[in-house]
């Protein structure tokens, strides 16, 4: 598992900072699905996943979840960061995909990390500038692809080294903003084409080059 330390910008601070980093920092572990920010939250600091993975989501009318981003090892939640530094409310939910433990940096001692440290500026810009090419990607794929390519896309992304996506018809609906029966019905098309094979929380991807070009816009 990845410390805290292990985070490339953090090595880049000075003794000083990296001391009060360290001695700062708390460390949680949370179970896999586990809601762990709620939309109004307070938040308290800045989040940076160590092991295991998050996922930001909104709800949309009618109450089905739209994955917003995903938050990996070595990444931290923008707009947590947004929220700390303008005394915001938490506009979106958290939750674990897998296993996941996250290393919370308390919100005075980033806020003067910041101040004094070069790294933690080049690091909160890049986040920043990360998270407004992601969005704009994922509206762009949104308006520029068929609800079956943003699947195919979604497997290969997601798919272990052995082509396996452990996750449920109704957890990848929620990262689509569909609902399970639409997902279900396109697990069947493409099971039909011999391009995956399902079981029980489970995908198995036989022929993934296919997937890709499959997820092209103007392949479907």
């Amino acid at each position: 598992m990845m410390g805290i330390a292990g985070i490339a910008a953090f090595g880049e601070l000075s003794p000083v900072g990296r001391q009060q980093l360290e001695r700062g920092a708390q460390i949680h572990r949370f179970d896999q699905g586990k809601t762990i920010i709620e939309k109004g939250q307070d938040v308290s600091g800045a989040y940076f996943v160590l092991e295991g993975c998050l996922r930001v989501f909104t709800l949309l009318p009618g109450g089905k979840e739209a994955t917003l981003y995903p938050i990996q090892p070595g990444e931290t939640c923008v707009l947590a960061m947004n929220s700390l530094f303008n005394d915001l409310l938490y506009p979106a939910w958290v939750q674990t995909e897998l296993p996941t433990t996250v290393a919370v940096v308390p919100g005075p001692i980033y806020r003067s990390l910041f101040e004094r440290e070069r790294a933690i500026r080049d690091l909160t810009v890049r986040t920043l500038s990360t998270l407004v090419f992601r969005l704009m990607a994922e509206l762009d794929t949104v308006h520029s692809t068929t609800l079956e390519q943003r699947l195919a896309g979604f497997l290969l992304v997601r798919a272990s080294g052995k082509g396996v996506v452990r996750q449920t018809q109704q957890e990848i609906a929620a990262h689509m903003g569909t609902t399970r029966e639409v997902v279900a019905r396109l697990t069947s098309r493409l099971a039909a084409r011999g391009l995956i094979a399902t079981g029980r929380g489970a995908i198995t991807l036989l022929k993934p080059s296919a997937l890709a070009v499959l997820g092209q816009p103007g392949e479907a």
